[in-house]
């Protein structure tokens, strides 16, 4: 799950990142309510196995089910966030994208598993942008080789930032944050 609204008094509109249907939303109905078999697996950064129904734009989520836990924190919740945010930004709805869904995928094991947040951010940033037509060709760097990531940070923050327009929040809270540590 990417994102969670309110919508209603007790339903939710949730934004998924799927590997066979791209982003998509979904209400998910009466999520809010205390006893809702939704209410506990709808958590961002959480695979799920999940069904829904519906034609239109915004489906209608019928089950939701846990395929697993991950456990971030700190500045690897910042990093998972910055990556929702750029998928949600720059994904058209409903267009199916395998392997970046595996480069997320990948990239939220490392965060959660302790590796370097820079590298795993500038595989992801590299895969999306490749995606989605707007990549700098060639073979991907090792972005763990050093230096790499520094030089290649620049330069991927200067493409993100000509297409999205505007800065991302979850970029200007991760600069404020390392400001104060």
């Amino acid at each position: 799950m990417l994102h969670a609204s309110a919508w209603r008094e007790t339903s939710l509109i949730v934004q998924l990142f799927t590997r066979g249907h791209g982003n998509a939303a979904m209400v998910a109905k009466g999520a809010k309510r205390p006893y809702s078999a939704l209410r506990p697996v709808l958590a961002a950064f959480q695979p799920l196995i999940v069904s829904w129904s519906g034609a239109g734009e915004v489906k209608t989520l019928t089950r939701a089910d846990l395929a697993g836990v991950r456990q971030l924190g700190g500045r690897s919740l910042m990093s998972a966030w910055y990556m929702n945010e750029l998928l949600l930004r720059l994904l058209p709805r409903e267009d199916p994208h395998p392997v970046l869904y595996d480069a997320y995928d990948a990239a939220l094991r490392a965060l959660e598993q302790g590796e370097s947040a820079a590298g795993a951010l500038r595989r992801f940033e590299w895969t999306l942008l490749e995606e989605t037509g707007y990549g700098l060709g060639g073979a991907m760097p090792d972005f763990d080789a050093p230096g790499e990531e520094k030089r290649m940070r620049a330069i991927l923050r200067a493409r993100l930032d000509e297409l999205l327009g505007r800065p991302l929040r979850t970029r200007t809270v991760m600069q404020e944050l390392q400001r104060y540590s």
